[in-house]
């Protein structure tokens, strides 16, 4: 297992959609190791394949706030089935889009049909944070930042200070 770089915004690759993958084997469980090392050491909750520039249909997620009980979850292939009509509002971030937050209302719950970490379907009831995180996940999978969900303003002032921090980084 090793710690992959995470793309940030802005990035192409991270606007491109992700391709369904044919199986899950010992390619796509190293991907997903990886991609779970790499979400732990920057203290992600979750992380699509995408974000390290692997454009496969394989999102890794951990929400349970807990260091010493670590709770990993593994979607390949994963399909929205319901959405509530309910909305909640977070505040999120993401790994692409350093130190940047905003409040993203979204559907509070979601029914998802995935492959998990050995090839089997799964289909898995979510509400609250767990629903909250599986759409932002998902939504990179098709090319979509949370930053997508903000006023035309606002994401331009994001996408500024971001490439002024790539910019200062590269002179460096």
């Amino acid at each position: 297992m090793s710690v992959k770089k995470i793309l940030t915004e802005p990035n192409k690759i991270l606007r491109n959609v992700s391709m369904a993958v044919d199986k899950v084997g010992n390619e796509e469980r190293a991907l997903m190791d990886d991609m779970l090392e790499t979400m732990y050491a920057a203290l992600g909750i979750g992380l699509a394949a995408i974000q390290i520039g692997v454009p496969k249909r394989i999102i890794v997620m951990d929400i349970s706030r807990d260091e010493s009980k670590k709770e990993p979850m593994y979607f390949v292939n994963p399909i929205i089935k319901n959405k509530n009509k309910e909305k909640a509002r977070y505040e999120e971030g993401c790994l692409s889009v350093p130190n940047q937050f905003a409040e993203i209302e979204r559907p509070n719950t979601c029914e998802v049909e995935f492959l998990d970490y050995e090839g089997k379907k799964q289909l898995l009831k979510a509400d609250g944070l767990l629903a909250t995180c599986i759409q932002h996940e998902m939504d990179h999978l098709e090319g979509i930042l949370f930053i997508d969900y903000l006023s035309k303003l606002k994401k331009s002032m994001i996408i500024k200070k971001l490439s002024k921090i790539k910019i200062d980084r590269e002179i460096l």
